[in-house]
């Protein structure tokens, strides 16, 4: 198709590149409580930090317009004077989006975490001076074809599509190239191992993430808190991916203290 961002149903452009959600490591119990059932992995298996932040987007579309975006809403399009400001998004991404390459066949949607200045209540953890930085996680390239297909259906069934894993991410050799070639910083990438090496138990999960990521590798300035939220795990094409997070793990393990017989 030849794509005008001005003849497309945004709302369902907007369904189309939201970022799914990412389960947790260990399955949610009552109460938010992590369960002991973990997260099947099979082979090498990719460790980045989670950074917390609010969760953007770029869509790079083919007619060379771009609109920036939220989790759950557009913010901004190319030309606009004024964009939404909410949690900074606009003001910390507009002139990466007017840099970015298109591509001419296909949606390119860049994932990236904007952290730091007062844009969540950790950001002292990555700043003490209210910087605010930008951090890439994944991006998914949808083509044209295909594009054309899906923004036709139902909101309801793009949803699922989403939700189901029918969006097309790079696998990590192709994201790393894309960052790269994009001059943009990856969330840091802090191990590859084998599935098998990976703690199963709850409490041996939490004493991994303090080995692995004692403190925050996406620090903006000398004088961050340095305090991590967490380990994002997946499979180098990403097929299977889930997040750890400390906070998760301390809480059920202390709701398990508390409730233990003395």
């Amino acid at each position: 198709m030849t794509f005008n961002v001005r003849a497309t149903d945004l709302d369902a452009l907007n369904s189309l590149t939201k970022y799914p959600s990412i389960p947790t490591y260990h399955a949610l119990g009552d109460r938010g409580s992590l369960t002991e059932e973990a997260t099947a992995f099979t082979g090498p298996v990719i460790g980045t930090e989670k950074i917390d932040g609010t969760n953007a987007r770029v869509i790079s579309l083919p007619d060379g317009t771009w609109l920036l975006g939220s989790r759950e809403e557009l913010l901004c399009a190319k030309g606009d004077l004024i964009g939404n400001p909410a949690q900074g998004i606009v003001a910390a991404l507009r002139g990466l989006a007017d840099r970015l390459n298109p591509f001419i066949d296909s949606i390119m949607v860049y994932y990236l975490e904007v952290y730091g200045g007062k844009v969540t209540a950790a950001s002292k953890q990555y700043t003490g001076d209210r910087v605010v930085g930008h951090r890439l996680f994944d991006i998914v390239v949808i083509p044209d074809d295909e594009a054309e297909t899906l923004l036709a259906k139902p909101q309801a069934e793009i949803s699922s599509w989403r939700e189901h894993g029918g969006q097309p991410f790079l696998a990590e050799p192709d994201l790393a190239w894309m960052a790269s070639k994009e001059g943009l910083d990856l969330a840091p990438r802090l191990f590859t191992l084998d599935a098998a090496e990976l703690p199963r138990e709850v409490d041996k999960t939490l004493a991994f993430l303090a080995e692995r990521l004692p403190q925050t590798l996406s620090a903006l300035d000398d004088s961050a808190g340095g305090k991590p939220e967490g380990i994002v795990l997946r499979t180098a094409d990403r097929n299977v991916i889930a997040k750890a997070r400390f906070e998760d793990y301390n809480r059920t393990l202390r709701r398990r203290s508390r409730n233990s017989p003395t």
